[in-house]
């Protein structure tokens, strides 16, 4: 039974969150041979602020020269 935790800025709308967990989902029923009811899947949002790359938080704006 896979559980799969997807974390994200915010931002996706419904429709691309269920689009993602659809891809997901089938690519693992394809790889594990699970069932489609067996995978769980949560989308975690964080704020820019919660996350830092390189040493600089993503809400700084010397992070958005620093890559995605």
């Amino acid at each position: 039974m896979p559980f799969v935790r997807i974390e994200l800025f915010p931002g996706r709308t419904r429709d691309q969150k269920a689009a993602a967990a659809k891809a997901v989902t089938e690519a693992l029923v394809n790889t594990l041979g699970t069932g489609p009811q067996s995978v769980y899947i949560t989308f975690w949002e964080m704020q820019r602020e919660d996350c830092a790359v390189g040493g600089f938080l993503k809400d700084e704006p010397a992070a958005a020269s620093k890559g995605p």
